[in-house]
């Protein structure tokens, strides 16, 4: 009797082990948690890289900008709308209504 009771023991330990793991691991700090987690970690590291290369991109502009004295008249002159003396300047609306 002593034997088959350290047994049942054992077996209903090892039971609720096993009923507690799987309850743990379906939940939401389980392996979907986990799964969520890292899509996310994905997710963040492409949107890291696109802001990198885009931060890499305006500084290559701005190092343009300051080196190169015709794009900053070009650049100034679309912005504000400037002309030089005798320039025509026609503005298109390609809106449709």
């Amino acid at each position: 009797m002593r034997i088959s009771g350290i047994k049942a023991i054992y077996a209903s330990v090892v039971l609720l082990g096993t009923v507690y793991a799987f309850i743990v691991l379906r939940g939401e700090n389980g392996i979907p948690g986990l799964l969520a987690k890292q899509r996310q970690v994905r997710e963040f590291e492409q949107s890291n890289q696109q802001l990198v290369k885009e931060i890499e991109q305006k500084k290559d502009r701005i190092q343009r900008l300051q080196d190169n004295p015709t794009e900053q008249e070009y650049e100034i002159r679309q912005r504000l709308k400037l002309a030089k003396p005798g320039e025509k300047i026609y503005i298109l609306d390609d809106k449709k209504k």
